[in-house]
C-alpha cells in the first residue's frame, strides 16, 4: 500500500481536515489545525507530502519521526497540527486496512460511552435559549453557545457598570477560547 495524495478540505467557518489517499482506494482522515490558521496548517501539510507520497502509510512511527527530525527547526503549533491532523489519518488507514477501530490498536476502549455536546446559538439572547430549549428537547445535557452576531469589544462588567445597565438576572459561563459580545439597552 502507497500513499498517492494528501486532500485539505475546508469547512467554513475556521475547520481544516485532511484526506490521505492510497492506491488501495483507503482514505484516511485527520484535522490539521491551529484556530484561526487553517490555511497556515495547511501550508504546512503540503510542504510534508513529498515525504510522504509513494510511502506506505502504516509506517506511523517512521513517518513521524521524518516529519518531526527531518528539518533544522522544530516544533510550534503549526508543524505540530499538520503532522498529528497527518498522523490521524495514518492510523485511520491502518484501522481500516486491518478491519478494527483505531481504538483497538491503541490499547482498547477506555470507556463505553462518552457524553457530548450540542451548539445552539442565535443572534439574540432570546434565540439562543430557543435553541438551548430546543437541544434539551432533543435529550443532550450539555451545550456550547454564542451569540452568533457580529463582535466587537468584548464588554466587561465595568464596562455595564458605567452604563448603568443592569446585570441581575444575567448568568453567562463561557468558553476559554471564546469571546462573548453582548447587547446593552
Amino acid at each position: 500500500m502507497k500513499i498517492t495524495k494528501l486532500e485539505s478540505l475546508f469547512v467554513r467557518p475556521r475547520w481544516h481536515f485532511l484526506k490521505v489517499h492510497t492506491d488501495e482506494g483507503i482514505v484516511g482522515l485527520g484535522e490539521p489545525i491551529v484556530e484561526g490558521r487553517a490555511r497556515t496548517v495547511a501550508m504546512a501539510v503540503r510542504e510534508l507530502e513529498s515525504n510522504l507520497i509513494g510511502q506506505d502509510p502504516r509506517h506511523i512511527e517512521r513517518h513521524w519521526q521524518t516529519m518531526y527530525r527531518g528539518t533544522f527547526y522544530r516544533g510550534g503549533p503549526v508543524l505540530l497540527s499538520a503532522i498529528s491532523g497527518i498522523e490521524q489519518a495514518l492510523w485511520d488507514i491502518l484501522g481500516q486496512s486491518l478491519g478494527v477501530p483505531v481504538y483497538q490498536l491503541l490499547g482498547g476502549a477506555v470507556r463505553d460511552r462518552i457524553r457530548v455536546y450540542a451548539h445552539c446559538g442565535g443572534d439574540s439572547p432570546e434565540e439562543a435559549a430557543h435553541s438551548a430549549r430546543e437541544r434539551v428537547a432533543q435529550g443532550y445535557t450539555a451545550l456550547k453557545t454564542a451569540l452568533d452576531a457580529p463582535v466587537r469589544i468584548i464588554d466587561t462588567k465595568t464596562w455595564f457598570t458605567r452604563r448603568s445597565v443592569k446585570l441581575d438576572s444575567l448568568s453567562l459561563q463561557q468558553a476559554q477560547h471564546c469571546q462573548v459580545r453582548l447587547n446593552h439597552v
